[in-house]
C-alpha cells in the first residue's frame, strides 16, 4: 500500500480545526460579523441533521438485514451494552473522585432566576416514550433517535428472515447506504466552513457568558475531560486492539472530536464517526449498530457533567454532597438524564429539569444547571461522539477477537 503524506493524513482534521480557529477568531474580533455568519453555520448543521435519520435506518437495517447468524447480531448487542455500561461506570466514578477533590461550586456568587417546572412523567410514561413513538412519521425526527434504532433493527431482522442481502430488499438498503455515505462525503466538504460560521456566532454571541461566576465549573469540568480522554481513551484503545489500536484511535479520532466539540451533537457527528470506524477497520456490521446507538445510550462526557452539576448544586445550596446513596444517586440520576439527550445540540434542558425534580432542589436551580449546560456541552458532546469510535472498536475486540485489527488489515491489502 502506498504511504501517504502527512497532509493526505491528516487534511480533514487540520481544515477543521482551521476554520474553527478563523471563526472563533471573527467572533472574538468582529463579533458583528460573526453573528452575521450564523446562516452558513445553520445550513450546514442542517445538511448533517437531514442525513441522520437516513443514514441510521440504512447502516442499522442493511447490517442486520444481511446477516444469516443472528448470533452475531446477539453477540454485538450485548457487547455493545456491556462496554456502555463499564465505560460510563468508570466515568462516573472518575467524576466522583474529582469533584470531592475540587468543589465546583466553591467561590461562586449566582444571582437565582425563577423557572416553572415542568410536571414530571411517570417512570413508565419515560419508558414507553424513550423506547417507542405513536406514529410512524414520528421516526422521521432526530428527536426520536432510540425508537429509529429499534425500528431498524426489526425491519432489518424481517429481512434478513425474507432472503437477506441476496433479496430485492437486502440489494436495496445495501445501496441505499452506499447512497447515503456518499452524500456524508459531499457535506463534509463544506464542513471547515460551516463549522467556522457556526462558531464565529458562537463566540460573538455567547463568548462574554465564558468567563464570570461560572468559571470556577468549567476550571473544573473542563481539566477533567481532558483527563479522561487521556487516561481512559488510550486504555480503552489498548484494550481493543493493542498498539496498534491505540495508533489508529489516535490517526482518526481527530475529526468526530472535532466535529462533535463544535456542532454540540452527536448526531450531526454520527457521519463523521462512521468515516472514522471504516478508515481504523471496524467492521460495518459492528459500526452500523453501535454508532447510532451510541448516539442515545453511550454518554461518558454526559455523565461527567452532570455530576459535575450535581455537586455544583449541592454546593450552592449548602448540601453536602458526601454518602454512598447520594453518590448511587448521581450515577444513576446522570446516566438517566443523558440518555434523553437525544442526540440535540442543547437538548440537555430535559435531563437538567431531571436532575433538579430527582434531588428535591427549587425551582430556581433550574436556571443555574441550564447555564451550566450550555457551556459544558462542547466537551460533553465531544467526548460522547468520540468515544463512540473507541466503543465499535472495543465491541469489534469482544465479538471478533484479539487479533481483528490484523485480520482487517490483511483484507485492506
Amino acid at each position: 500500500m502506498q504511504k501517504k503524506s502527512f497532509w493526505e493524513q491528516y487534511k480533514m482534521p487540520i481544515l477543521l480545526l482551521g476554520g474553527i480557529a478563523i471563526g472563533a477568531l471573527i467572533g472574538i474580533v468582529a463579533p458583528g460579523f460573526g453573528t452575521k455568519l450564523k446562516p452558513l453555520g445553520d445550513i450546514f448543521l442542517n445538511l448533517m441533521f437531514t442525513i441522520v435519520v437516513p443514514l441510521v435506518f440504512a447502516s442499522i437495517a442493511s447490517a442486520v438485514g444481511a446477516m444469516a447468524n443472528m448470533k452475531r447480531l446477539g453477540k454485538i448487542l450485548g457487547s455493545t451494552v456491556l462496554t456502555f455500561l463499564v465505560t460510563g461506570a468508570f466515568a462516573g466514578v472518575c467524576v466522583l473522585i474529582w469533584v470531592n477533590i475540587f468543589n465546583p461550586s466553591a467561590g461562586t456568587n449566582l444571582q437565582m432566576g425563577e423557572a416553572e417546572m415542568s410536571e414530571m412523567q411517570s417512570a413508565g410514561d419515560m419508558i414507553v416514550g424513550a423506547l417507542t413513538v405513536s406514529d410512524f412519521s414520528q421516526l422521521l425526527s432526530k428527536s426520536n433517535m432510540l425508537p429509529l434504532i429499534i425500528f431498524s433493527m426489526i425491519f432489518g431482522f424481517c429481512v434478513s428472515s425474507c432472503g437477506g442481502e441476496e433479496s430485492a430488499m437486502g440489494k436495496w438498503l445495501a445501496s441505499l447506504n452506499n447512497v447515503i455515505m456518499k452524500f456524508v462525503s459531499v457535506i463534509m466538504m463544506a464542513a471547515p466552513i460551516g463549522l467556522g460560521a457556526y462558531f464565529a456566532n458562537l463566540i460573538a454571541v455567547y463568548g462574554p457568558e465564558l468567563i464570570g461566576d461560572y468559571g470556577r465549573s468549567m476550571v473544573v469540568y473542563y481539566p477533567l475531560c481532558l483527563l479522561y480522554v487521556v487516561i481512559f481513551f488510550p486504555l480503552y484503545a489498548l484494550f481493543a486492539a493493542g498498539k496498534a489500536g491505540l495508533q489508529r484511535m489516535l490517526k482518526y479520532i481527530i475529526a468526530p472530536a472535532i466535529t462533535a466539540f463544535a456542532t454540540q451533537s452527536s448526531a450531526a457527528t454520527l457521519p463523521v464517526s462512521k468515516e472514522a470506524c471504516n478508515n481504523i477497520g471496524v467492521p460495518e456490521d459492528v459500526s452500523d449498530l453501535v454508532l447510532p446507538m451510541g448516539c442515545t445510550m453511550h454518554m461518558d462526557g454526559s455523565v461527567l457533567s452532570s455530576i459535575v452539576k450535581i455537586a455544583f448544586l449541592f454546593g450552592v445550596f449548602g448540601m453536602p454532597f458526601t454518602g454512598v446513596d447520594i453518590y448511587a444517586m448521581s450515577i444513576a440520576v446522570s446516566i438517566l438524564s443523558a440518555f434523553v439527550l437525544s442526540g440535540a445540540p442543547g437538548g440537555g434542558l430535559v435531563g437538567e429539569m431531571l436532575i433538579v425534580s430527582m434531588f428535591g432542589f427549587p425551582a430556581e436551580a433550574f436556571p443555574l444547571i441550564a447555564t451550566l449546560g450550555f457551556l459544558f456541552d462542547p466537551a460533553a458532546t465531544c467526548l460522547n461522539a468520540s468515544g463512540d469510535t473507541i466503543a465499535s472498536m472495543m465491541v469489534t475486540r469482544l465479538v471478533e477477537g484479539r487479533n481483528w485489527l490484523e485480520k482487517s488489515a490483511a483484507k485492506a491489502s
